[in-house]
């Protein structure tokens, strides 16, 4: 099982990175309203208690968590999410992939458009970067979990890759695998961090420079975009 650490410094990723506690329960919300969306019990669905979990260990008040539910449901009436993705080149060439969710897709599109635009990127077509990553299954579990415990049972279970920070544990699959090998992990380590489809850049594009300035100035937009919920990139900074 090849490590995959390289991803460290390729991917531009949502967690650590959200310095504010608000904008992080205003995505866990919109996660568990998607999720809530297509059943709202979380027994009988993964991603709904994935994304409970995830709000749990963000401390979120139980109040706004089964409201959450409620809205995402319908139960509540209101607003309703759906998922979106854009594609497009940014500074240098590199290969953005952009994933959210949105009350109003016109709008959303075109401040999208509008961030690529600004800061030396182009939106593209759907597919348009695709074929530059791979769509993989990814789940996590906190470190304390224990690596080597994790790493044994993923591979017993079919699992692609595991790696371990400070922090996080990454189990990697094909995408076609994540749902069993989350009920497989589930079953010893109980509900993961997180579990979900990601975009794993196959080449690195290598930054440096004022591209790398203005590369990571547009990545900070998306990033801080209330309706993005993930970015990924096959950027490569120079250290």
């Amino acid at each position: 099982m090849a490590g995959h650490s390289q991803f460290k410094n390729i991917m531009y990723r949502k967690g650590a990175q959200d310095a504010k506690r608000s904008r992080l329960f205003s995505r866990l919300v919109r996660e568990v309203m998607v999720a809530a969306r297509a059943n709202p019990d979380p027994a009988s669905n993964p991603r709904l208690r994935t994304a409970i979990e995830a709000a749990r260990e963000a401390n979120m008040p139980k109040e706004n968590l089964e409201r959450a539910i409620k809205k995402g449901s319908g139960e509540d009436g209101g607003v309703v999410y759906e998922e979106v993705r854009y594609e497009g080149y940014g500074p240098g060439g590199i290969a953005i992939i952009v994933e959210g969710s949105t009350d109003n897709r016109n709008r959303t599109a075109s401040d999208v458009r509008t961030m690529f635009s600004k800061n030396g990127g182009n939106l593209g077509e759907s597919n348009s970067v695709t074929f530059m990553f791979k769509h993989a299954g990814e789940i996590t579990y906190p470190v304390r979990i224990g690596l080597d415990q994790v790493f044994e049972a993923a591979l017993e279970l079919g699992a692609d890759d595991v790696q371990g920070d400070e922090e996080v544990i990454s189990v990697i699959c094909a995408s076609a695998d994540l749902a069993s090998l989350r009920d497989g992990l589930e079953a010893k380590f109980g509900t993961p961090a997180s579990a979900k489809l990601v975009w794993l850049p196959l080449t690195a594009a290598p930054l440096a420079g004022d591209s790398a300035a203005q590369a990571l100035k547009l990545l900070d937009q998306l990033d801080g975009y209330d309706d993005v919920q993930d970015v990924y990139t096959n950027a490569e900074f120079a250290e």
